[in-house]
């Protein structure tokens, strides 16, 4: 037996967190999920073994994670990861993540770096440079969080969250789909997305009222264009704010009138009628250009 196998009868499998031993921890640290930090703990260890799997994670990755919590997560991505970077923004969580990993996985606790923070506001973190990010996001920040760490950390190659389902499936959603908008049109901005999976709301604590899923993210180039990424973001922004208008009313925001929205829009190949849910990211970097060209002194 080695050093890493799980010291409490009611831990996971193979060392990992099961529901009796995170409501110990939580007990022992006086922590009470809440709600102003999205905080839903897994209490399942083939779950986070699932994650981890759909993160692709190896030996060779700096995975980081965001809002470890009691470390369910943390400690299956130590299993595989050659390092893990665990941003956590509750200080009383922060401060019992070493010491639950130095108990449960001693072998591994020299590999985890735990960064007391607002996953929002971080720009640079310890050690090499991150190739990973997976996490269970809390539900009130998850795209946020994901476009800032593909933004900030040009390094990161996979990204493999699980978020509340609906959120999964926008991020996931192609052109045309109902559930297709500004989150799909910015994740798609840096990386190819696809769902890998659905999760209960019954392996969490406490269970919240809506499924989970998974999502995976890899990046890749973003668009050719000469447009910013800041510029391209505003025009979906205005493309997406009334749903129901055509391109050629909805980027009057933007333009400064219909007309030169319209000129913009057939420079660049598409139909001044069509509505921003049936234009991929690629389409919406071209019109971009186009405005921009029109619009800019």
């Amino acid at each position: 037996m080695t050093s890493e196998q799980p010291t409490h009868p009611e831990d996971g499998p193979g060392g990992l967190l099961g529901a009796a031993r995170i409501r110990e921890l939580a007990q022992r640290h006086g922590v009470r999920p809440t709600k102003q930090w999205g905080q839903n703990f897994v209490v399942d260890a083939n779950t986070v073994r699932r994650i981890v799997r759909a993160g692709e994670v190896t030996a060779q990755d700096h995975v980081v994670e965001i809002g470890p919590g009691l470390g369910s997560l943390t400690l299956a991505l130590l299993e595989a990861a050659g390092r893990v970077t665990a941003v956590e923004v509750d200080p009383v969580l922060a401060a019992a993540l070493p010491g639950t990993v130095a108990e449960e996985a001693p072998g591994a606790a020299a590999r985890l770096e735990v960064v007391h923070a607002d996953a929002m506001s971080v720009t640079e973190l310890p050690g090499p440079a991150p190739t990973a990010l997976v996490a269970n996001l809390p539900y009130n920040i998850s795209v946020p969080v994901v476009l800032h760490f593909l933004e900030t950390f040009p390094s990161i190659e996979r990204v493999l969250v699980m978020v509340q389902l609906e959120v999964a499936e926008r991020l996931a959603a192609g052109p045309g789909s109902k559930t297709y908008g500004v989150p799909s049109v910015k994740a798609a901005w840096w990386t190819d997305v696809a769902l890998a999976g659905r999760v209960s709301r019954t392996i969490f604590w406490p269970v919240p009222n809506v499924d989970s899923g998974l999502v995976r993210l890899v990046r890749r180039e973003p668009p050719q264009t000469a447009a910013t990424r800041e510029q391209v973001f505003a025009v979906v922004d205005a493309a997406f704010a009334q749903r129901r208008k055509t391109l050629r009313a909805s980027l009057r925001s933007v333009a400064g009138s219909g007309e030169i929205a319209e000129q913009a829009l057939l420079a660049a190949g598409v139909d001044p009628r069509t509505r921003g849910e049936q234009l991929d990211v690629a389409a919406f970097a071209r019109i971009t250009e186009e405005l921009m060209a029109r619009v800019t002194p």
